[in-house]
């Protein structure tokens, strides 16, 4: 089972075999009746140049043509048995198992052994695992049986965390450049404007030609891990304050487990502002639509399957907002191969899902290597990048950068901005993927220089699409707090992040699924690329004012992030500067193939 033994089990890593009694928990995907054919029908279901194209199946027939079948199920159940390990869970995607490491090395054909990771010590195979040759039609793959944990994290953009209030200082633009401060010093030639205080759902959907349509009859999913306890108040007051709809009865619901897992490692807390944000999001660009959150356990990989599977199993919406993930080099085959099953069951039945493409540009300044994140980085998903965005005055549309910050402070003597233009301060993640081939909706259009890898030939290319991001050009969001008093309260702040991209796309990817007279996108990258070129999109680079005029926004923090009492701090934010990667004309490794233009939604008209 291609995958099982994770790169960092290293022979230089190796402390030993691991203790017969260490206690395994695992889970044994399933493959299901015919893993080619529901790879081909995602494909072909998905393309608009197919005769198959928009021939959705339901859960019954999906679980019918393409799920394991009772007999696999028997199969494996007795082969784990038999093995001595107890079967704690089934489903018709996975059997869950727990054991001692004794039972798991004679399921699985393998030593554990210790090996060293960051500092740490987890077990892992020493050789990739197996299953019995007869079980090869019924057994997708394992995981579980290296014991590091592997944490998905939410992607915004300067995350505040909801236990402790959040405030932004001021002063602000009310719409892009409408406020300059002439006594600070100029930046690329001119006085740089304040940022703004933050988008509405407004000023969004008239950048990304919203029109007439709402999202009515439409249903949007967003998963994340836990569930934020006041997200119903602080989502209706959020409208009420900022020019959007009320909510109607039902129009926001909940799916959640019956109990949450792993909450410190996770961060759990932090994860209720990554809610807000997407669920304010959502319901500004598509006011009309109806909103599932289906919350996650934990932010481990199994836990968030599952919240997926849900969606899947249940058909609970036909888009799916995911802002979420992790850095390419810690995900494993055998967790991408799970996704991917996912990914093609949702695909078959006409569910698209978009994935934030990440917050740290190419990685290298986060990890030491250039790489992009997963899963984005599947090429069953749509990845959607980040932009910096300026809206003017009355509303009107005036240009995106690709997402890209460079921060320099304000010198003491406030005649200058210390060591201009500043050290990265974060950016929409891009790049090429070094595991995924090139999927064919790409073929022809992402350039063989951004595609290529060495000794491997064209891959996967990430984003897609793409929607603002950068948290100083970004969305004003609403949250139940803890004030200074220590009092929690309703509050308000600017935020961003691919986490702010991912849901603003799924809001406009309703209004397009509304303008269809309600039939499903499914996955949208096959359509996504045949727009390519077209009016449908801002094609988004880093110079809009042309080559050599350079774009940047002041902003003021206090800096203890709620008031004035330590005092504020001021700094110039550069935009267009994402790390090694570059909005351009045409595709690009920060936007795709750019932003929803005026002609997107009306382009999905029949």
């Amino acid at each position: 089972m291609q995958g099982t033994k994770p790169l960092w089990a290293t022979r230089q890593a190796d402390r030993g075999a691991t203790s017969a009694s260490a206690a395994v928990t695992a889970r044994v995907y399933l493959a299901g009746r015919d893993a080619k054919g529901l790879a081909d029908y995602a494909k072909a279901v998905s393309d608009p140049h197919s005769a198959t194209y928009g021939k959705y199946l339901s859960p019954a027939q999906v679980r019918a043509r393409y799920g394991a079948t009772h007999d696999q199920i028997a199969r494996v159940t007795d082969w784990l048995k038999t093995s001595g390990l107890t079967v704690t869970g089934t489903t018709n995607r996975y059997v869950t198992v727990k054991g001692d490491a004794a039972a798991a090395e004679r399921a699985f054909a393998t030593d554990l052994h210790n090996y060293l990771k960051s500092g740490h010590t987890y077990h892992a195979p020493s050789t990739t695992a197996s299953a019995p040759a007869s079980l090869a039609d019924a057994v997708l793959t394992v995981t579980g049986l290296d014991n590091a944990p592997k944490l998905a994290k939410h992607h915004s953009g300067e995350l505040p965390p909801p236990e402790g209030v959040f405030r932004n200082s001021g002063p602000f633009s009310s719409y892009y450049g409408s406020k300059t401060d002439k006594e600070l010093p100029s930046a690329y030639g001119s006085k740089a404007p304040y940022a703004i205080k933050g988008y509405t759902g407004k000023q969004l959907r008239a950048a990304y030609g919203a029109k007439k349509w709402t999202g009515k009859g439409v249903t949007v999913a967003i998963t994340d891990a836990y569930a934020s306890p006041t997200i119903a108040q602080d989502a209706s007051k959020y409208a009420a304050r900022n020019g959007d709809p009320g909510y109607r009865r039902g129009q926001l619901s909940q799916v959640l487990p019956k109990d949450y897992t792993h909450i410190e490692e996770c961060g759990a807390a932090g994860w209720y502002g990554e809610e807000t944000l997407d669920v304010e999001a959502v319901h500004a660009v598509a006011p009309d639509s109806d909103i599932v959150y289906v919350g996650g356990a934990s932010c481990m990989d199994d836990d968030l399957l599952d919240s997926l599977g849900k969606i899947i199993d249940g058909h609970l919406a036909d888009i799916v907002s995911n802002s979420w993930g992790d850095i390419e080099a810690n995900e494993t085959p055998d967790v991408a191969a799970a996704y991917d099953q996912i990914f093609q069951q949702g695909a078959v039945q006409g569910i698209g899902f978009y994935f934030s493409s990440g917050d740290n540009g190419d990685e290298a300044a986060h990890t030491g290597t250039k790489q992009v994140d997963t899963p984005a980085n599947s090429a069953w998903v749509t990845a959607v990048g980040g932009t910096s965005l300026a809206v003017g005055k009355h509303d009107t549309y005036q240009w995106e950068t690709g997402w890209g910050t460079q921060k320099a402070v304000l010198s003491k003597d406030g005649n200058s901005w210390a060591g201009f233009p500043g050290t990265f301060n974060g950016g929409a993640g891009g790049g090429v993927s070094k595991t995924v081939p090139q999927p064919f909706y790409q073929r022809g259009i992402v350039p063989d220089g951004l595609s290529n890898v060495a000794l491997k030939g064209a891959m996967r290319t990430v984003p897609d699409i793409a929607a603002v991001a950068d948290p100083n050009t970004g969305f004003l969001v609403g949250q139940t707090q803890t004030l200074p008093d220590g009092k929690l309260g309703y509050d308000e702040y600017r935020i961003g992040g691919t986490s702010l991209a991912a849901p603003v796309i799924a809001g406009v990817q309703a209004l397009a699924q509304q303008a269809r007279h309600g039939v499903a996108i499914g996955f949208a990258n096959p359509g996504i690329y045949q727009r390519y070129g077209t009016a449908a999109y801002h094609d988004v680079t880093d110079h809009p004012l042309g080559a050599g005029r350079d774009l940047a926004v002041v902003r003021v923090d206090y800096v203890n992030g709620v008031d004035d009492s330590k005092g504020t701090a001021t700094s110039l934010r550069s935009l267009g500067k994402d790390s090694s990667l570059h909005a351009g004309v045409g595709y690009d490794d920060v936007t795709g193939v750019g932003t929803p233009g005026a002609g997107y939604v009306s382009s999905y008209r029949p």
